[in-house]
């Protein structure tokens, strides 16, 4: 399946989240890409298709989800390494310099991990979300400094309103020992 739209809605609740998601999906052709729990008893759905479809999506998922929305997002040309750094299947590449960027939600995080993945030449490890984090996520990348740098500076600024960037970094020569707690 190649991803160009993604559509994203985290709610407060397991419940809802999962009445949220069987809508989404009813209303619009569009493909479920994840639908779990995360901490703290949040729910994450994330959806693909046509721009108009995930949209539509979005917005009922959103209608359903009412005052127990989070947050959401929809990316029209999400960058091809978003969803592998999302699902854990990031290719193992050389470490340079890292970059994380750590936020409140899960869907505010996939905003800076594609925005950051847009500006520079870098390379998404992991996007981790929520799970065993009380609701926060975090990117990380690597890439020569420069590009890391540029990266992530535009993965904070990539969040716009959604949840807050809690903190970031960019760590210009990380450790074998560091390096080695990535993979």
């Amino acid at each position: 399946m190649e991803l160009r739209t993604i559509g994203c809605v985290e709610l407060n609740s397991i419940a809802v989240g999962m009445h949220a998601a069987d809508e989404m999906l009813k209303a619009a052709s569009v493909e479920l890409v994840m639908a779990r729990p995360t901490c703290p008893g949040r729910y994450i759905v994330v959806v693909t298709g046509d721009t108009g479809a995930v949209q539509s999506s979005v917005q009922v998922g959103c209608e359903i989800g009412a005052d127990m929305v989070v947050d959401s997002f929809t990316i029209p040309s999400v960058h091809r390494d978003v969803i592998p750094a999302l699902s854990g299947t990031s290719s193992l590449v050389k470490v340079n310099a890292l970059g994380v960027i750590e936020t409140c939600t899960a869907a505010s995080c996939i905003l800076a991990a594609d925005a950051a993945a847009k500006a520079g030449q870098v390379h998404l490890i992991e996007i981790r979300m929520a799970s065993g984090l009380a609701g926060k996520a975090f990117v990380v990348m690597t890439g020569d400094v420069g590009s890391v740098k540029a990266s992530v500076d535009a993965g904070v600024h990539g969040v716009g309103d959604g949840g807050p960037v809690l903190s970031h970094v960019v760590i210009p020569s990380p450790s074998e020992a560091l390096k080695a707690q990535l993979f």
